[in-house]
């Protein structure tokens, strides 16, 4: 702070003996000290001031960046939240517009097409959808069943039967 060597403080020490007198020195020194220790009390509040100011300051710029990373975070969340759902509001609304009956009874149309150009007889789109009426043997029917439901999940039938 200041730089005073002792030969300095000697010199300030007889000055103030000579101008103050040896009876009243003793209270001067005490009042120069008290008057010292507040000073420096008040220094050292300034700095500590200061220094939570500027921890404040560290603090309030790290809340700012952890609110917006987690702005950040929450805009993303609501976009793919906002995907989701207009993915989802689609496939309902696909699933709305596809009619179960009449997309079965074009395929059974379509199949029934088919095999009366390639036989001749409508009645195959009939023998899908129904259980075979002539007494079948055992081991015959196993086979038959399983070739109707396999021609049934290749019209588009939606079968759920497992062999």
């Amino acid at each position: 702070m200041f730089d005073i060597g002792f030969t300095e403080l000697s010199l300030v020490a007889l000055v103030a003996l000579v101008v103050i007198g040896p009876e009243r020195l003793p209270g001067v020194a005490r009042t120069l000290g008290h008057l010292f220790g507040r000073l420096q009390r008040y220094v050292s509040d300034v700095k500590s001031d200061i220094s939570r100011e500027i921890e404040l300051d560290e603090l309030r710029k790290f809340k700012n960046q952890f609110e917006e990373a987690a702005e950040s975070v929450q805009q993303s969340v609501r976009g793919e939240m906002a995907d989701a759902e207009a993915a989802i509001s689609e496939l309902a609304a696909e699933m709305e517009s596809a009619d179960p009956a009449s997309e079965l009874a074009s395929a059974t149309e379509s199949f029934s097409d088919e095999s009366d150009t390639k036989t001749g007889d409508g009645d195959h789109a009939a023998m899908l959808t129904s259980e075979p009426t002539a007494p079948v043997q055992e081991g015959e029917s196993a086979v038959r069943a399983e070739a109707v439901s396999d021609g049934a999940s290749r019209a588009g039938l939606g079968h759920n039967s497992t062999p």
